[in-house]
């Protein structure tokens, strides 16, 4: 079994861990109906469609 020689410095360490784990932003689109930022593949909050067709009645218009 491998064994390290040296014990890993917390700069190093740290160093790692910063390239590896960095927090990405979620991508947003614009809904093709009212033009409001989304996730991808979501139902729009506001507007209720999805790939243009009405899925939910949004509680605005209720």
């Amino acid at each position: 079994m491998a064994v390290p020689r040296y014990k890993t410095s917390k700069a190093r360490t740290r160093r790692r861990q910063s390239i590896n784990m960095k927090l990405v932003a979620p991508t947003m689109v614009e809904c093709g109906t009212c033009g409001n930022l989304v996730l991808r593949h979501r139902v729009c909050p506001k507007c209720g469609f999805y790939r243009g067709k009405q899925v939910i009645v949004p509680d605005s218009k209720v």
